[in-house]
């Protein structure tokens, strides 16, 4: 079980899924599993005055992901996992299927090695971690085109960066613990 942490737009999804497609290359199997199909819904998040913070590490629900990250390890057959669309702003559950064949899971996700409960806990679930460690203005630049990307406008896309996923930045960039394989990227040009 391999970890892939990093900040919001530092190349994560890209290099797990980079990472699936030569293992696959090689004969073997992976599955890539993303910690943000754990994110609460909108409709919890409004409840609790919540969403306009989502991404930030008490919107997710923790405690489900370290129990199908447990079930996964264990190697149950057919782990159903749920992944978040972006085009909907959800998680769908069961989207995908973990065999119990599967021998590498990529594990994908901002808070995987955040330094502080109930994050920390999932550590000792990894047998390899990995950190992105990009620039402050790639990740910048990469979450405005992110934004433009959904449809929003450079207004809305700067504004939210600057009241969310900065914070969120900061958060995984200073609080993370140390990964065993640290990818720097001069100027955030790798993954790109």
């Amino acid at each position: 079980m391999v970890a892939i942490a990093g900040p919001p737009g530092s190349g994560k999804s890209t290099l797990a899924e980079l990472l699936q497609n030569a293992i696959a290359a090689g004969g073997d199997t992976a599955a890539v599993v993303p910690m943000d199909g754990f994110h609460f819904d909108d409709i919890v998040l409004e409840a609790r005055g919540q969403r306009a913070r989502k991404g930030a590490p008490f919107t997710f629900d923790v405690a489900g992901f370290s129990i199908l990250l447990k079930r996964i390890r264990a190697r149950e057959p057919g782990v159903a996992i749920p992944v978040f669309d972006r085009n909907l702003e959800l998680s769908r559950n069961a989207a995908a299927i973990v065999g119990a064949d599967t021998r590498f899971i990529l594990i994908e996700g901002n808070y995987l090695l955040l330094g502080r409960d109930p994050w920390r806990e999932l550590r000792s679930l990894f047998d390899f971690t990995i950190f992105l460690s990009v620039s402050v203005a790639a990740l910048e630049e990469r979450l405005v085109q992110r934004w433009l990307g959904h449809g929003y406008d450079l207004n809305y896309a700067t504004s939210w960066i600057a009241s969310n996923d900065r914070p969120n930045i900061n958060e995984v960039m200073t609080q993370s613990l140390a990964a065993d394989l640290t990818i720097g990227t001069p100027a955030g040009t790798l993954l790109r």
